[in-house]
């Protein structure tokens, strides 16, 4: 209990999933797990969190646990518990995919390109890889080799990479904070 009560609450269950995501994109992963899976439907955004779990028929305790958790995580990473570097983060979800991609491969590690395209300006190309290019970057995390060149880390430095499954399809969802807007796809990004 006296673990509870040093997590400073940061996400109360009356912010809007548009607020919560912006501000702490790491909270995608947690609220995955609570059954929201709608980030970037232009309906999600504006709801609360309160509304979003009961509306997905969870209880007034599911909303409890998650905000414990929400918050709990905020402080790990703010206390440099979650990361071992300030580049890319990987939600757990997303190592675990990479993971079961990579498994039996000869491929070494995840590339990713910003490319120019999509109906924002860029997009995200991701691709499994045996070795960097020349000028590529490699970033480990959380035991993942991230291969990425210079002009595509500076565009998503900072960025969260989750792994999603819903009815609308799977993928990784990038929570770029360098990004000023994204499309309604959620494919692209300027």
């Amino acid at each position: 209990m006296a673990q509870t009560e040093q997590i400073q609450l940061r996400v109360t269950k009356d912010w809007t999933m548009g607020e919560i995501i912006q501000k702490y994109p790491i909270a995608v992963e947690v609220m995955s797990k609570y059954g929201l899976h709608c980030f970037g439907c232009h309906v999600s955004a504006w709801e609360t969190l309160e509304q979003g779990i009961l509306g997905h028929g969870g209880s007034e305790q599911d909303i409890n646990n998650m905000i414990n958790e929400i918050n709990g995580l905020i402080t790990s990473e703010e206390n440099g518990l979650k990361s071992t570097n300030s580049e890319i983060f990987l939600t757990d979800k997303a190592v675990n995919k990479i993971k079961e991609l990579l498994n039996n491969r000869e491929e070494t590690g995840l590339k990713i390109n910003v490319i120019s395209g999509g109906c924002s300006g860029f997009s995200y190309e991701f691709s499994l890889v045996k070795s960097p290019k020349n000028g590529d970057t490699t970033i480990k995390e959380k035991g993942i080799n991230i291969y990425i060149n210079q002009e595509s880390l500076n565009i998503i430095k900072s960025s969260k990479i989750d792994y999603i499954e819903a009815l609308q399809g799977a993928g990784f969802k990038v929570s770029n904070p360098n990004a000023t807007s994204t499309c309604g796809c959620g494919q692209s990004f300027s």
